[in-house]
């Protein structure tokens, strides 16, 4: 399946519940055919200590949208 979004689009968010926001893409992982989309669909993932926390806690970060929710945007 060929690819029509690449990263640092400016993409549009058509279906789910991110619907009609607007943003860049980071990163495509086109095995899974998702991409990770900045600002749009964050997730809390507990973290145990590590160098960058030395505490640990709770990381939000964002999870990947399947590529069909997308749709490119002219810039």
């Amino acid at each position: 399946m060929k690819k029509k979004i690449r990263k640092k689009d400016k993409v549009l968010v058509i279906s789910g519940n991110y619907k009609g926001n607007k943003s860049f893409v980071i990163k495509i992982l086109s095995k899974k055919n998702k991409a990770i989309v900045s600002g749009l669909n964050m997730v809390r993932k507990h973290s145990k200590p590590n160098v960058k926390l030395p505490k640990g806690g709770i990381v939000e970060k964002e999870a990947p949208i399947h590529i069909s929710n997308l749709k490119k945007l002219k810039e």
